[in-house]
């Protein structure tokens, strides 16, 4: 058993691996064409002035190393400022089961969709020369130019884990931007939980809603058996029209939850479909993102 699951870590990593690099193209890509058409970020807060030295990481600009701490040590350091080390964004991407899913196969997973929403995000801070981090990876630096996306993109790849497992928010510090991205159809205790101690961290942010179009839509007609990702039993509708509009009710009840839950942090909630294009959802993503800056 325990062999066959290696087999299919393998598997996935190979997979990522071949997709990486379409996929970093298309995150530039899309984030180029976004920044295009808006003003970029402004980096605002407590100023320019020293806060500490940090030891130098992968992703870091060789034009951020301080030589003179770096000639006391046999190690390489950086110099963060105040505006660095209180605003940083941190990104987190749903690892679980479900965001495998996609209901044609000319449609990305919601994962990938997720992916590159998270990436361009990313592209676009590093570009304006933000500091870029991913949860549940706490134990590796923040990226500090964009040199460091790939690195992010691994780390996001690597986020597999349990469904409604909360992020880990380990040591992100007080005033940070924070982006969740997910399906968010299971259990809301876990987010309402992990948005209160957000909340006390005074960080502000985004809650992005990826679904596919069939799960919006439900398009589905006649007898259909539905089979989950996180191993729950299958059940079969006889006649799938005829619970159609109660699904859309519940549906627009866990979305309604969702930006109350946002609304009470001070945080937006944005809803990404997988069948349109990541444009407008990163235009409207960046809109937010910018008004929280200034």
């Amino acid at each position: 058993m325990a062999e066959a699951r290696n087999d299919l870590t393998l598997d996935r990593a190979r997979g990522f691996a071949q997709s990486l690099p379409a996929l970093l193209v298309q995150a530039a890509r899309v984030a180029d064409t976004v920044l295009q058409g808006t003003h970029g970020r402004r980096r605002v807060g407590l100023g320019e002035s020293f806060w500490q030295f940090r030891e130098y990481g992968i992703g870091d600009s060789a034009a951020r190393i301080d030589w003179r701490q770096s000639g006391r040590s046999t190690k390489l350091f950086v110099r963060e400022t105040e505006w660095e080390a209180a605003h940083s964004l941190w990104l987190w991407r749903d690892g679980s089961a479900s965001m495998d899913y996609t209901s044609q196969g000319n449609l990305p997973t919601k994962r990938v969709h997720a992916d590159l929403l998270m990436l361009a995000v990313a592209a676009m801070a590093l570009r304006a020369g933000e500091r870029v981090g991913v949860l549940n990876a706490l134990d590796q630096p923040p990226s500090t130019s964009p040199a460091g996306l790939e690195r992010l993109a691994i780390l996001l790849a690597g986020l597999r884990f349990a469904h409604d497992e909360p992020p880990a928010l380990g040591s992100v510090k007080r005033h940070s931007t924070i982006v969740l991205c997910g399906d968010f159809l299971g259990s809301l205790d876990p987010l309402t939980r992990t948005m209160q101690d957000l909340t006390a961290l005074q960080a502000r942010g985004i809650l992005v809603q990826v679904l596919d179009s069939a799960e919006i839509d439900l398009p589905f007609r006649g007898r259909v058996r539905f089979e989950g990702l996180e191993g729950e039993a299958a059940e079969t509708a006889p006649r799938v029209e005829a619970i159609a509009r109660d699904y859309k009710t519940r549906l627009a009840e866990r979305q309604r939850a969702l930006e109350r839950i946002a609304r009470q942090a001070g945080w937006h909630m944005v809803l990404a479909r997988t069948d349109a294009t990541p444009y407008n959802t990163l235009i409207e993503l960046h809109t937010i993102l910018s008004g929280q800056a200034r």
